[in-house]
């Protein structure tokens, strides 16, 4: 079985076009398991991942990644509305159903903004998702805690409301992505060697070019924003039965994450019941860069026992 990397694009019955990567043999026969990016990243950044799981001696998945709707090639309507997460869950749910009639996940595998819509996904259709795998993306109800009642994550979440502003995306596009390349950080893997490499640098500014709107879209859309200095605090209501996740989860989370405090997983058990979370000592937000070995290695052993 081949585990290079395929892309296309797919059209979905909803109007979306969704551009792909993925690995393995397609067929109803194949377990699927699903990757969804966060920001400021794109589909590429699970390429390793799907690579591994593809083989044989892995379980021979199919392994999709999409880019979200506003990244890379996939549309990219222009109207904030057009990115509230149902739609895009839904269109997850459409590019499941068009590579398997059954529209059932084996795994679901998200980082950040993606975890936020695989919780979502988990929630609404719990009978197509078989497990869940959430790295670095906090489940809404500790999420929304913590944006009230936290000042470490108040602080820590603080830059949502620049990259909402009008224009961020003509500011992080300066200095050929100077900001967007700050963001991502200097960190190494278990080798002591930088991640973010020349190479690296020019996968992520081929995506940028393509343009930042839909991107920035993310944080002007979603209500969950710490509050302003001297505003009350402002978040949606949660009902329990909203945000419950039923299906086999592990959370990975790099413990150094600056933008996202442990404070997050404190209780998240009460919102979901089959939990397994795995602390990572020393990785940061961008644990799938840093630790693609290790990240494996966390979901096969969970593959196994669920």
């Amino acid at each position: 079985m081949s585990t290079a990397v395929e892309t296309f694009s797919r059209q979905l019955p909803n109007g979306t076009t969704l551009s792909c990567r993925a690995t393995g043999a397609a067929g109803q026969d194949r377990p699927l398991m699903l990757f969804v990016h966060g920001f400021p990243e794109a589909a590429f950044v699970w390429d390793a991942l799907m690579q591994h799981f593809a083989q044989p001696e892995h379980g021979g998945f199919r392994c999709l990644a999409p880019n979200l709707r506003g990244f890379e090639h996939s549309s990219a309507p222009r109207e904030v509305a057009d990115y509230r997460p149902h739609l895009l869950m839904q269109d997850l749910r459409q590019l499941v159903a068009s590579e398997r009639p059954d529209g059932q996940i084996h795994t679901l595998v998200a980082h950040d903004w993606g975890g936020a819509l695989a919780w979502g996904v988990a929630n609404a259709w719990p009978d197509q998702v078989a497990r869940l795998v959430s790295i670095n993306s906090p489940h809404p109800a500790t999420f929304a805690r913590e944006l009230a009642h936290n000042p470490e994550q108040q602080a820590a979440s603080a830059y949502m409301h620049w990259l909402a502003k009008p224009g961020s995306e003509a500011l992080l596009a300066e200095n050929d992505f100077a900001r967007l390349i700050a963001m991502l950080g200097d960190s190494a893997g278990p080798d002591g060697q930088p991640w973010l490499t020349e190479s690296v640098k020019a996968q992520y500014r081929a995506v940028w070019r393509q343009g930042l709107t839909g991107a920035c879209n993310l944080y002007r859309v979603t209500p969950m924003k710490p509050p302003l200095p001297g505003q009350p605090v402002n978040l949606p209501e949660l009902p329990p039965e909203r945000v419950r996740v039923d299906v086999p989860t592990l959370v990975i989370w790099g413990t150094e994450d600056r933008a996202l405090r442990p404070g997050l997983l404190d209780g998240l058990d009460a919102h979901v019941p089959r939990l397994t979370v795995q602390r990572v000592p020393g990785a940061s937000h961008w644990i799938v860069h840093e630790q693609p070995q290790q990240v494996a290695q966390a979901i096969a052993a969970f593959q196994a026992r669920t």
